[in-house]
């Protein structure tokens, strides 16, 4: 494993040495050239690929809303106890999203960490399976984790941005619609197949750096797989720490609801907009996440009588169900839940207002190696 980190590494400084390369060689091309037409038109090209390359600085979700410590108290002082147990820096800032996740980005040249929060998974999730799938976001995005880390991850970025900016379109091509019988209509028609002939040109000149780009893009996958892994486990080891076994195999055992809760959110936000006009917008807010909470409770039972139906991965749920099992390190007791849905009332009415305007995002499973 540790041969194939280090050549992950090696891979991610080689695609940063060839996006300074190519910014560097695309001005020299415009600089030196500029007396002819050629050398500056491939110096703007690879110019503008090698800006689509560029390392990115993260950025917080300028349409999540963001809360800091001074904020919610009592969320960041559980959130600083779980991140002690797991033995990973705690957040500096939180955003609330309408997704059934919760992950950590990171942004600015510091790389802060931002614990992102899905609100459907937390309205979803009992107290102890909440800790157990923030314990195990935060875990996961630690350091040791080489896909989290700054080198590799921004090679990944660039490698990927890359590979779209030279995608093939298939919208370039001319249909043809001229009547035969028109004045010009030769003319049209060999115009149009010969735009066509260069534009089949230039798919397959960018086929290489495309094909490139995403053969990188797959061995650096490859190779940071089994770290990958290998932080997973951790990070289900270091849930079941803080939150129990139990409570960690509950969580990792609940993703398959994620379906589930999603469409009943998208059902929930037609039926608000349907009683809009018979019903207070208030109301209609205070009952939306405890419904969806109720609807996750009923699916919950179901499946519990359903043999038939297992976790998404039952090998990690058995892992965590074996001896050794932790009892709870942190737990949620009443009062710090009072405190908690106090603090984050108004975030909850920013993210439901915003599922209202866009709809619900599609489930994305939270605890599941990406």
């Amino acid at each position: 494993m540790r041969a194939r980190t280090a050549a992950a590494y090696a891979v991610a400084g080689a695609v940063h040495l060839v996006t300074a390369a190519l910014f560097i060689g695309s001005v020299s091309l415009i600089v030196v050239g500029l007396r002819t037409v050629v050398q500056p038109m491939v110096g703007l090209a690879l110019l503008g690929l090698a800006l689509a390359m560029r390392p990115r600085i993260g950025q917080l979700n300028a349409d999540l809303p963001t809360l800091r410590a001074a904020d919610a108290p009592a969320l960041f002082d559980l959130l600083g106890g779980i991140a002690d147990t797991c033995g990973v820096r705690p957040p500096e800032s939180v955003q609330l999203a309408p997704e059934f996740s919760v992950t950590v980005t990171h942004y600015g040249f510091t790389r802060k960490r931002c614990l992102v929060v899905g609100l459907p998974l937390w309205a979803a999730y009992p107290p102890q399976q909440r800790v157990a799938a923030i314990a195990h976001a935060m875990a996961y995005a630690a350091p040791r984790n080489v896909r989290s880390h700054a080198f590799v991850a921004m090679a990944l970025e660039s490698l990927t941005a890359g590979a779209r900016t030279v995608r093939a379109n298939d919208t370039a091509y001319i249909t043809q619609t001229t009547n035969a019988l028109a004045y010009g209509a030769d003319e049209v028609a060999a115009g149009a197949r010969s735009f066509d002939i260069r534009v089949k040109t230039s798919e397959w000149v960018l086929w290489i750096p495309r094909t490139a780009l995403a053969a990188t893009a797959r061995l650096l996958l490859w190779l940071t797989l089994p770290a990958t892994q290998g932080a997973l486990l951790e990070a289900d080891d270091a849930a079941a720490r803080t939150a129990s076994s139990e409570a960690a195999a509950a969580a990792l055992n609940d993703q398959d609801l994620a379906r589930a809760v999603c469409m009943e959110a998208h059902r929930l936000v037609i039926e608000t907009k349907t009683l809009a006009t018979r019903r207070s917008t208030a109301a209609s807010q205070h009952d939306f996440w405890e419904k969806l909470a109720r609807q996750a409770a009923r699916l919950r039972g179901q499946r519990a009588g359903d043999a038939t139906r297992g976790s998404l991965d039952a090998s990690r749920v058995a892992r965590l169900s074996a001896p050794p099992r932790h009892l709870a390190a942190i737990t949620l007791d009443e009062p710090g839940l009072t405190r908690i849905a106090d603090e984050l009332r108004l975030p909850e009415k920013a993210v439901l207002d915003k599922m209202m305007r866009d709809g619900v995002a599609e489930a994305q499973p939270s605890m599941a190696l990406r």
